[in-house]
């Protein structure tokens, strides 16, 4: 029985990256910061009329009995709903071995949930310690007849829509690439016109759907670009989009990127955002518009510019140190969100020194040293401050610093402060 147990990881994975950039090189495809569970996917797609197979979520044992009994499907596929790819083998440490489960005896369904919910589940993408699970979806599971695959995405060089198909689905789609490039076929979408019925059609009969099915399959490609539009996508993609034996054209399996350029459009959407299982610095970062993450060095790094704070992590490492996050103010900070960004820094334990390298364009200089000095007033730093900024302003700022009594060291170039950020470390 080819029943649906495959799993969904709604961050775009980095095979499914590369293809995309192969297949369309200047399609803007980048990894962002919403990440929605497969169920609330899945809930976007049914209520824009897009076929998906019936499901409900669980949060409670008593739910998921409610579920077993109201559910009225031939087979039951229970999935663990975390933010991690690799559930389907995946170990929970309640001791049951994965997190995607088939039955058909309804009264299966509340043990299965029982093993699930509120228990660690580690996958290859998760840390050894796991990630809790909170809610399990409970599915019809589908028998597939056929799969394809189908994305939606934006390309720069058309300055407009792009959809990406392929009658060879249900499979790493990179691998067909290589293997069977004739396979794969792109459609350029009018931004103004919209995808016309030739264009659907002519794709439906691309992924080589049947005459009887070409409509149906036709008007869900139609449904899945005015989604892609209405939700400010930067990516829908459906692997598999396929058939069952019965006749119907289904969105089996769905990962959708946003913009998050377009949060102020899409409160609703973004509202939806699971935190729990990201790190609360990124999390509390995020509520400043701040771009932080993570990482397990010891020298703190404020920079502007993601570009510039690539640069700064890299020779850091160059001259012996490590980074202990990319942490990125952009052109429009201001005086308190570098007191936040210091105040985030400074949690992390394994800080032993920060870097702070601004290259003032937008940036005002005196901003960051005014944000700098009343920082480190307020929080009490004790680790070593070194401080190189250049560009806008930058008079100002370094007369800022000087007469602020504070012990901040000031570096003229990026090498100089980079090797003075590794020679405070304690030995």
């Amino acid at each position: 029985m080819a029943a649906l147990t495959r799993t969904t990881s709604l961050k775009i994975s980095r095979g499914a990256f590369q293809f995309l950039r192969k297949q369309i090189p200047s399609c803007q495809v980048p990894v962002r910061r919403l990440n929605l569970h497969e169920y609330q996917s899945k809930q976007l797609m049914n209520d824009n009329g897009i076929t998906v197979q019936r499901f409900k979520v669980a949060d409670t044992l008593q739910q998921a009995e409610e579920i077993s009994k109201t559910l009225n499907v031939r087979e039951f596929v229970i999935k663990a709903q975390i933010l991690a790819g690799g559930r389907g083998k995946g170990t929970f440490s309640s001791g049951l071995q994965g997190g995607v489960k088939l039955t058909t005896n309804p009264k299966e369904v509340t043990p299965i949930v029982e093993q699930m919910l509120g228990h660690k589940l580690v996958t290859k993408q998760t840390t050894a310690n796991g990630v809790l699970v909170r809610k399990v979806m409970i599915a019809e599971a589908l028998d597939i007849e056929r799969e394809t695959y189908l994305a939606v995405l934006m390309d720069r060089e058309t300055s407009g829509p792009v959809i990406v198909a392929s009658p060879a689905g249900g499979v790493d789609i990179e691998e067909v690439a290589q293997t069977n490039p004739e396979l794969i076929f792109k459609e350029s979408v009018d931004i103004v016109k919209g995808l016309s019925n030739e264009q659907a059609r002519k794709l439906a009969e691309n992924l080589e759907f049947k005459e009887e099915l070409r409509d149906q399959a036709a008007n869900q490609i139609k449904k899945l670009y005015e989604l892609f539009l209405k939700v400010d996508a930067t990516q829908v993609e459906i692997n598999p989009f396929g058939e069952t034996p019965d006749g119907r054209v289904v969105c089996f399996d769905a990962k959708i990127n946003f913009d998050d350029n377009a949060m102020f459009r899409q409160k609703e959407i973004f509202a939806m955002e699971d935190s729990s299982e990201s790190d609360p610095r990124e999390v509390e970062a995020t509520k400043y518009s701040i771009n932080y993450i993570g990482m397990d060095g010891n020298i703190a790094c404020l920079v502007n510019g993601a570009g510039l704070a690539m640069a700064t992590m890299d020779i850091i490492k160059l001259y012996g140190g490590a980074p202990a996050n990319f942490l990125d103010v952009g052109g429009g900070v201001q005086e308190d969100q570098v007191y936040h960004a210091f105040r985030i820094l400074t949690q992390d334990t394994r800080v032993k020194a920060i870097l702070v390298n601004i290259f003032g364009g937008i940036v005002n200089c005196a901003t960051i040293a005014n944000g700098i000095t009343n920082a480190c007033k307020s929080i009490g730093l004790k680790v070593p401050l070194v401080v190189r900024l250049e560009g806008t302003n930058v008079d100002e700022a370094k007369r800022i610093l000087s007469e602020s009594g504070l012990p901040i060291t000031t570096a003229n170039d990026l090498d100089d402060a980079a090797k003075k950020a590794v020679d405070s470390l304690p030995i």
